[in-house]
C-alpha cells in the first residue's frame, strides 16, 4: 500500500522510518522498500553536477519529481523547494502546488523561525511539511557540525518546537550532534529524520549515490556505504570497451538475423 503522511507520523516511537534520496524513475523503483522517497536539491551535487545545491531550480526539481513519479513507488514522495522559491509565503505556495502537480505528496523547506510564517502558509494551503534544521546546505557557508555549543543547541531546540507549532509532519535533522538529536526526538510528537544525527532520531535519511559508493566528490563521515558501485561500474564499462574493441561483444546470443531465403532474395536483387 502507497504510505501516507498519516502513515509516517504515526511509525514516531514505534518503527525506525527509512528514507533515501531519488531522482530518477529507474533508481527508485529498486528502493521501494523504504518509507519515504526524498526527492532532494542534492540532486544539483550528484546528477547536474553541481558543487552545491544552489543552482537548482524549480524546473530541475519539477523534472526529478516527474520522474520519481513515473516509478509509481510506494513510498511516499517528498520534495525539496530549492534556494530562491519560497522567499515568501506566495511564492512557496505555488511553487509547492507545482511540485504537488508534479508527482509529491509534501514539500521540505529548510529554516528555522525565520521562515515560519511561509511554513504555515504552506501547511494551511493543505500541503503538508517536512522540515529541516542543522546544517542548512542551501544557505551554508561550510559543512560543520552542529550544536556543539550550548546557546546552539538553544537554537536549534527552540527553532524545533517553533516548527512543530506551524504544522510540519516531520523534521530533517543534519549533522546536530546525537546528544542534542535524542532531547529533540523526546522532546516533540512529530518524527524526527537524521542525517549525520545520531541513532536516536525516528528515521533516517542517506543519499543514495552515497549509500552505494556511486559517488566519490565528497564522502561524508555519516554516510554509510552499503555498495561500492563506483568500482563495479569502472569493472564493467572496461570489459565492454575490450570486448567491443577485441570483437567479442556482440555474439550471437545478441544478434538478429534474417531468414535464409529472404537473404539470398535480397543478394539477388542488390547483385
Amino acid at each position: 500500500m502507497p504510505r501516507t503522511v498519516s502513515d509516517i507520523v504515526k511509525m514516531k516511537s514505534r518503527e525506525k522510518i527509512t528514507v533515501l534520496t531519488g531522482y530518477d524513475s529507474t533508481m527508485v523503483t529498486l528502493c521501494d522498500k523504504v518509507d519515504v522517497i526524498l526527492v532532494g536539491d542534492s540532486a544539483g551535487m550528484v546528477m547536474l553536477g553541481y558543487d552545491n545545491t544552489r543552482d537548482v531550480t524549480m524546473d530541475d526539481m519539477i523534472r526529478f519529481t516527474t520522474a520519481v513519479k513515473n516509478a509509481k513507488t510506494n513510498s511516499l514522495i517528498v520534495t525539496d523547494l530549492p534556494i530562491n522559491s519560497y522567499e515568501n509565503e506566495d511564492s512557496a505556495i505555488t511553487n509547492s502546488k507545482r511540485l504537488v502537480e508534479a508527482g509529491a505528496h509534501a514539500v521540505k523547506l529548510e529554516g528555522g523561525k525565520e521562515i515560519v510564517k511561509i511554513i504555515k502558509a504552506v501547511v494551511d494551503s493543505g500541503i503538508p511539511v517536512m522540515g529541516h534544521l542543522g546544517l542548512l546546505p542551501q544557505t551554508a557557508e561550510k559543512y560543520s557540525v552542529q550544536a556543539k555549543k550550548s546557546e546552539d543547541a538553544k537554537k536549534i531546540l527552540e527553532d524545533v518546537k517553533i516548527l512543530e507549532e506551524s504544522g510540519v509532519f516531520s523534521i530533517v535533522l543534519e549533522m546536530v550532534t546525537s546528544d542534542v538529536a535524542e532531547i529533540i526526538t523526546k522532546s516533540i510528537k512529530v518524527p524526527t529524520i537524521g542525517i549525520g544525527s545520531g541513532i536516536n532520531c525516528d528515521g533516517q535519511v542517506l543519499v543514495v549515490h552515497d549509500m552505494l559508493g556511486m559517488f566519490e566528490k565528497i564522502k561524508p563521515k555519516f554516510a554509510k556505504r552499503y555498495l561500492n558501485l563506483s568500482d563495479e561500474i569502472r569493472n564493467a564499462v572496461s570489459s565492454y570497451v575490450k570486448d567491443v574493441k577485441e570483437k567479442r561483444f556482440p555474439e550471437q546470443e545478441h544478434t538478429f538475423s534474417m531468414e535464409k531465403d529472404e537473404l539470398e532474395k535480397l543478394e539477388k536483387e542488390i547483385g
